[in-house]
């Protein structure tokens, strides 16, 4: 098996659910295994695999878990709504490793890595919470948690009250290098689970969680520059980037350039909440050195890694 370098494969915590009928715990490990076994498939055409994943639905779990349990129980920090998932997510994918390298006969090690990412305590982000989280609540109870716990709370289009939160940019992976030791060492890691648990650096060196989320693309584009990754890939729902997605004169793009990314991006043709951040994660890996990238859907990576579908992004 001709080795081929180490790729870093984000996943989304949306693909774990894959409808509103299947959320339980064994629903999302199934959908998570799916992932697995194309990811798999990577790993044997010679690829060292870091697999980060999205866990916006599931800190939602957890908070309205927390909430519903208020008055018996502590509530659960934001940090520590992160770190929950990154260990249950973390567990699910690392069983599906460990039983598909069974199936197929690989002596393969796999591991999940709890993951903290250092943000800037100044980021504007701070002054300007725009991530909504949680469960909706009604005007009453939304301006009493504002008072009592210091929540910044917006009306969500209609559809009741949601507390926001920061979405500060990643500086650092701080167990990046730990990360690199084991994919050198030949150990497939999950990590950095929804861009990993946002903490801030003291004036000590110490770390304090901080109560925000990460973008996981953009936690996963720079830990994919920190250990020097030869690929990032972006798994999601769709095969290949398109420029007038769902509209009748949508082009499906089999290859960007960063140029032409870059215009694409500028002339309104990626959608804020979906490719856009995809695309921008991109270029910050290719900015910082990255080679190329790749966006496709889970089931079609084995075939785009044989070039024969998916949206590649490249230097020129």
């Amino acid at each position: 098996m001709q080795k081929q370098g180490v790729a870093v494969v984000a996943v989304g915590g949306n693909s774990l659910i894959k409808d509103p009928k299947r959320v339980t715990m064994q629903d999302q490990y199934n959908a998570g295994a799916e992932s697995i076994h194309h990811i798999v498939d990577m790993i044997e055409q010679g690829w060292n695999v870091v697999i980060t994943h999205g866990n916006g639905p599931q800190v939602g779990h957890v908070l309205r878990r927390s909430e519903i349990a208020a008055g018996q129980v502590h509530e659960v920090p934001l940090d520590y709504c992160g770190a929950d998932t990154q260990g249950s997510i973390g567990y699910m994918f690392n069983r599906a490793l460990v039983n598909e390298f069974k199936k197929r006969g690989m002596n393969r090690n796999s591991v999940a890595v709890v993951t903290q990412t250092i943000v800037d305590s100044n980021d504007p982000a701070f002054q300007n919470p725009t991530k909504p989280i949680g469960s909706f609540m009604t005007e009453e109870e939304a301006k009493r948690r504002a008072q009592e716990d210091g929540w910044v709370v917006v009306e969500d289009a209609g559809r009741g009250w949601r507390r926001v939160v920061p979405s500060p940019i990643p500086m650092k992976i701080v167990e990046a290098p730990a990360i690199k030791a084991l994919i050198d060492a030949g150990v497939v890691v999950v990590g950095v689970g929804g861009g990993g648990i946002p903490v801030k650096e003291n004036g000590d060196g110490t770390l304090s969680g901080v109560e925000a989320v990460i973008d996981k693309d953009f936690g996963s584009s720079l830990l994919a520059t920190m250990i020097g990754a030869d690929l990032f890939v972006i798994s999601t729902a769709v095969e290949k980037v398109s420029l007038n997605y769902n509209k009748p004169n949508q082009i499906d793009l089999d290859c960007l350039t960063m140029a032409e990314a870059r215009k694409y991006m500028e002339d309104g043709h990626f959608a804020k909440g979906s490719m856009l951040p995809k695309i921008q994660a991109i270029l910050r890996f290719m900015e910082n050195g990255g080679k190329k990238a790749l966006i496709t859907n889970p089931e079609n990576i084995g075939r785009a890694l044989r070039g024969e579908t998916g949206t590649w992004i490249v230097r020129e």
